[in-house]
């Protein structure tokens, strides 16, 4: 394992400089790929190439993260590092994902005066409707009315590649507001300026997935650490509290799903809640102020975009994909296969998934009241990996919600570093999965984990919450 840092940063540099050969070999084109799995690659024109470029990059880019732990730099030498990093993923087609078509052609519809949040990108029709997988033509937009205006603006310039190209500077702009915020809160916290920055920064998805990818996470990340940096503090006047929880809100504006953050930013701003008069008081004022500015800055986006509400409820429909990456649908399809081997034809997916989404809601209060004295960070980071567990589709990229959280926490990361490093070889750089030939033993592996996770999360809730934690 390498252990000089240039011998890190620039075998991170070889691992991207692969990674972005093989988005212009075998990327995200404009027009769709059909069938295509790890051997039909390899059945193809320079299909061993693509492979071996693939791998290599991967593991490039993910030893020298994973080695990178071991080194104390200073924090201008991470930021170099990530930078060139990040480099390579500037001039090449989308990467393992084709998420930026939809994001255009959201755009577009929003610019038509049609609401993305109610109907699918093909009641415009969109002009580059081709380039989005079918599966999410018909689907409402799951992003919230400040992403919905990002995009309305990126295809105002009616050209589809100029639409690409401001998504990927969305990108590159959040991952800089990144380096900005995360010393900040990580100085707050007093963690580690160093590991926060590192772990965040150069972590694989980033290279791979945000800049690459074109995806919006690092942005809906980089509101949310800023808010949380701006409450974090026991002297914090009101009217910090207020506008962390407005730049919260921005952030559920970009990114819905990161909503279940809000109580624990309550419980930060609070310092915990205190089951007394004196606490329960200090909570709601405090804990109250961050809520008020979420809720004021979301409305305002609401009106300002000409979107109204409809957004909240339109994550509903973002369960028309199948995959086993995601634990209850994993379950649905190992239940569906294994029935059909008693010549039983059955398709429980839709109601496990129905049934997971209310078991979130339970794990979230639990979650969230077992943190009441603790870190609430570290509960936060916990309820972003609870949504991804029970979410209806689950993505490698997601893993770096909980990060960014565990990265300005004291809390040990070493498990979802390996869980990171072994997501980043479940996609292809086309944005195909790897392995949808082997689904259903694959499925009945997740359903096994799965059922250990829910054991060892049981155990877990019924131990005493530890002392001492840093908040």
């Amino acid at each position: 394992m390498p252990s000089r840092p240039a011998t890190v940063r620039y075998l991170g540099l070889f691992g991207a400089i692969c990674c972005a050969v093989d988005g212009i070999l075998f990327g995200a084109p404009t027009w769709i790929r059909q069938g295509v799995s790890v051997l039909s690659v390899l059945r193809g024109p320079n299909g061993f190439l693509i492979m071996a470029l693939w791998i290599a990059g991967l593991t490039a880019l993910c030893t020298a993260w994973w080695c990178g732990r071991r080194l104390d730099p200073a924090p201008r030498w991470i930021l170099v590092t990530a930078g060139l990093w990040i480099l390579p993923m500037l001039v090449i087609p989308p990467l393992a994902s084709r998420d930026v078509y939809a994001y255009a052609c959201q755009g577009a519809l929003y610019g038509a005066g049609l609401n993305p949040s109610a109907v699918g990108v093909s009641a415009q029709p969109c002009p580059w409707i081709e380039s989005v997988s079918v599966v999410w033509r018909d689907t409402p937009t799951p992003y919230g009315p400040l992403w919905i205006m990002l995009t309305g603006l990126a295809a105002t310039f009616g050209s589809q590649a100029a639409a690409l190209a401001i998504f990927r500077a969305y990108a590159v702009l959040a991952v800089v507001a990144l380096a900005a915020a995360v010393p900040v809160l990580a100085r707050r916290r007093k963690v580690p300026v160093g590991r926060a920055l590192w772990l965040v920064l150069c972590c694989p998805i980033v290279s791979v997935h945000v800049v690459g990818g074109g995806h919006n996470d690092a942005l809906a990340m980089a509101l949310l650490v800023a808010g949380l940096a701006l409450i974090t503090g026991s002297a914090r006047p009101a009217g910090a509290l207020a506008g962390g929880g407005a730049l919260i809100g921005a952030a559920i504006g970009v990114k819905t799903i990161v909503g279940v953050v809000l109580p624990f930013a309550a419980l930060l701003a609070a310092g915990g809640l205190e089951l007394s008069r004196v606490g329960v008081a200090r909570f709601a004022r405090r804990g109250g102020a961050v809520v008020g500015g979420t809720g004021a800055a979301l409305v305002v986006l609401s009106l300002v975009s000409g979107l109204g509400f409809g957004w909240v409820v339109a994550l509903s429909g973002a369960g028309e994909s199948r995959s086993w990456t995601s634990p209850p649908t994993a379950v649905g399809i190992a239940v569906n296969a294994a029935a059909r081997w008693f010549g039983v034809h059955i398709d429980v997916v839709p109601p496990i998934r129905a049934a997971a989404l209310g078991l979130l809601g339970i794990a979230l209060v639990a979650i969230w009241w077992r943190f009441r004295r603790g870190d609430p960070l570290a509960g936060a980071a916990l309820a972003c990996l609870a949504v991804i567990c029970l979410a209806p589709i689950t993505q490698p990229w997601y893993l770096f919600w909980p990060l960014t959280l565990f990265a300005v926490t004291v809390v040990a990361t070493r498990w979802l570093e390996v869980t990171i490093i072994a997501s980043m070889f479940l996609i292809l750089p086309n944005g195909d999965g790897a392995w949808k030939p082997l689904q259903v033993p694959l499925a009945i592996l997740v359903t096994g984990l799965f059922g250990w996770a829910a054991w060892r999360s049981w155990r877990w809730l019924r131990q005493p919450v530890p002392t001492g934690v840093t908040t």
